[in-house]
């Protein structure tokens, strides 16, 4: 009887560490992608997780692909969805959210057509850079994105931040939340409240493994805008010297290899009136001149006129 107790705290030790090891088992989730659904391949077996919207196994070892993050997002309840609101600069990203067409490797193809009859070519980071046309619009091949410069404002802070802190704060975020190689970071710019932080990656410059630098900013964004895709975070949440970086304003701009092939069409309305006003001006300038040089001529012709018939006249010697 003595005996019962001390055999009985052993057996619940046991049963607890059971237990654990089976929670632990069942603790299935990708830790760089909250749009994915997992599961165990068996009983006791890998954790496989697959993008929702597209159904593609993801690594959850580095970042998910840009082109099937945005498929996941349009495939994800109504409910839990927010829609991307595009900048107001044309060139910044002119579309938005979108379904977008994904390749074997989860890259955005060149072609994109939103399941519809429209179709426009697009970059690596999945902008267009082109104008929309029908199905029989060509895209040859997938422009990378090699340059990408992140323009952020900050609000205001009880002091500016020191720019070489900011710099390496900004680089250990990208290097060990974003995974993304040093290298790749190559500038980080600070004039108070402006950050620019400069993203530069060649096409021969990326080896496997390396994350692609149009993941790292898209998701460096959605941390931003408070919509991290990690698992158990909600924002960017980064101070410096115990200084919270918090954003009010981003725009992040894109160069590719190729110039975009756009033509008059994408021109705003704005800008167009700006054109329009400046040609007006010069034509009226033009004509101003043309007229004065007229009037200018005419006065000298009378004067030449006026002149000979004088020397006509006059009594010859």
């Amino acid at each position: 009887m003595t005996r019962g107790p001390g055999l009985a705290l052993p057996l619940l030790l046991l049963l607890a560490a059971a237990t654990g090891q089976a929670a632990a088992q069942d603790n299935c989730t990708c830790s760089t992608n909250k749009m994915t659904v997992c599961s165990r391949v068996s009983p006791g077996g890998r954790c496989q997780c697959r993008a929702i919207g597209s159904g593609f196994e993801v690594d959850c070892s580095t970042l998910t692909s840009k082109c099937l993050l945005l498929k996941a997002r349009m495939g994800a309840p109504k409910a839990g969805r927010k829609l991307v609101r595009p900048s107001e600069h044309a060139l910044v990203d002119n579309d938005g959210l979108y379904d977008p067409d994904c390749d074997p490797e989860g890259r955005f193809k060149a072609r994109q057509c939103n399941q519809t009859a429209v179709c426009w070519c697009v970059n690596s980071v999945g902008v267009r850079r082109t104008d929309k046309g029908d199905q029989s619009l060509r895209c040859d091949e997938l422009v990378r994105t090699h340059h990408i410069l992140i323009d952020l404002r900050h609000r205001p802070a009880a002091r500016a931040f020191n720019h070489s802190d900011l710099d390496a704060e900004l680089r250990r975020l990208f290097r060990e939340r974003y995974r993304l190689h040093p290298r790749f970071l190559e500038a980080v710019h600070y004039e108070e409240p402006t950050i620019q932080i400069e993203l530069r990656q060649d096409a021969a410059q990326k080896g496997p493994g390396d994350v692609d630098i149009a993941d790292a900013a898209y998701y460096f964004e959605r941390d931003v805008k408070g919509e991290s895709l990690f698992q158990g975070r909600s924002g960017l949440d980064v101070s410096v010297r115990g200084e919270p970086l918090q954003v009010e304003r981003t725009l992040i701009y894109y160069l590719d290899e190729k110039p975009p092939q756009f033509s008059m069409k994408r021109l705003t309305g704005g800008l167009i009136a700006v054109i329009v006003v400046v040609v007006l001006a010069l034509v009226a300038g033009v004509a101003v001149l043309v007229i004065t040089n007229r009037r200018r001529s005419g006065k000298y012709r009378k004067v030449e006129l006026k002149e000979l018939g004088e020397m006509r006249n006059a009594p010859s010697l």
